[in-house]
């Protein structure tokens, strides 16, 4: 049997991401049973949706929105830079780390007070350092949520979350939007910090995470969070956490108190960890469609439930499929070919046939093989003339 190999130096594998199976649907009878008006639950590391609830209804996130304000501001602003408190950061309303006019901070502890305290006052400050006003940073944020992070369906008109009509967004926005962020590792820091001393003009204390999961009513896995609440928008909540090889995150919206907010968090933490899993292809692994062998040039992941089968293939166009066992596809990576003139020459004489149409190759023995007989023929006519 030929066997064309390719090997990753030959063929790049792409980890595109083409399409993820949300296993939890509401009119499954076995899954949680909930009070918020949305929510999901992601698993970071694939991306891949395991339960939701109406995640892509616009709703209004309350201070979730500081995971975009923070992660826009660590990546476009110099954590050093020195920021000076203006009147009207120091004026703005609701929960405050107590800035005071004309107090010099830096962005790095700004960042630690919105996410940590939860400062609408901090959050003023970050917006107007950035861009140079609350309006033109709601403008530059907007921009990089879609066209970096490609979120399609939030608009934000600050960057704190206080309420405005035309400031909203999805559960699945928010999840993807804490999925990106959790890669910055300053980030992710602030976002677990359970506490943290703070020293102000007016203000020396000790911050504490608003999110009861990291420290008053500790769940093991729970790496980071961020809570929310106007009344427009009731309780908010999203939570990263590790077990093992799972990564996930959980965002619930429009919960009517804090207790069932937490309470629908528990309950997904549970649901994800106790029927999911994340597995890795490694690198190098090889795979056959037909003649042709794969070989994976990096490692891949996927998440399926723990009780299921999963079936590995590559189809002859040279996508990876992952299905389960109902042939559901749960996630899927294409081959893309290089073309053989900017490849090395095979390593071996086998795979010489790979640059070859079918056929091309026997009709080349059978010329090497005529033009060596028929010098073989010429050589014996000279010599006898000789």
């Amino acid at each position: 049997m030929k066997k064309l190999s390719v090997v990753s130096a030959i063929f790049i594998m792409i980890n595109t991401f083409i399409g993820s199976s949300v296993f939890g649907k509401m009119d499954d009878p076995t899954l949680p049973i909930l009070s918020s008006e949305a929510a999901i639950v992601m698993e970071a590391t694939t991306g891949e949706v395991l339960y939701e609830k109406n995640a892509q209804s616009q709703m209004y996130p309350a201070s979730l929105t500081k995971i975009a304000t923070a992660i826009y501001a660590i990546e476009n602003g110099n954590l050093n830079d020195s920021v000076t408190i203006n009147e009207k950061a120091r004026n703005t309303e609701g929960t405050r780390v107590y800035l005071e006019v004309g107090e010099q901070v830096t962005l790095e502890k700004l960042l630690q007070g919105l996410l940590i305290n939860s400062g609408n006052d901090a959050g003023v400050a970050i917006a107007e350092h950035i861009s140079g006003s609350v309006e033109l940073f709601a403008s530059d944020l907007n921009s990089y949520l879609k066209d970096v992070i490609g979120l399609q369906n939030t608009n934000f008109e600050n960057p704190h979350g206080l309420f405005d009509p035309q400031h909203m967004t999805t559960a699945e926005d928010l999840a993807e939007l804490t999925r990106y962020a959790m890669k910055n590792e300053e980030f992710k820091e602030i976002f677990g910090t359970k506490e943290l001393p703070w020293k102000g003009e007016s203000w020396d204390t000790t911050l504490y995470t608003h999110h009861k999961l990291l420290r008053e009513k500790p769940y093991e896995d729970v790496t980071g969070g961020k809570t929310g609440y106007v009344p427009e928008a009731g309780v908010t909540l999203a939570t990263t956490a590790k077990r093992e090889n799972l990564n996930l995150i959980v965002v619930t919206l429009k919960s009517e108190t804090e207790a069932e907010a937490y309470a629908d968090t528990v309950q997904l933490l549970d649901f994800g960890f106790a029927n999911f899993e994340t597995v890795s292809i490694p690198k190098e692994s090889s795979f056959f469609a037909g003649d042709v062998e794969y070989i994976t040039p990096g490692d891949f992941f996927y998440t399926h439930q723990t009780d299921e089968q999963v079936t590995i293939a590559v189809k002859e166009d040279g996508l990876l499929r992952i299905t389960d066992q109902d042939g559901t596809l749960l996630s899927s990576y294409q081959f893309h070919v290089v073309s053989a003139s900017e490849t090395n020459r095979p390593s071996n004489p086998e795979d010489v046939r790979s640059f070859f149409p079918p056929g091309i190759l026997s009709s080349i023995y059978l010329l090497i093989l005529v033009v060596g007989l028929s010098g073989l023929v010429y050589y014996r006519v000279r010599k006898k003339r000789i």
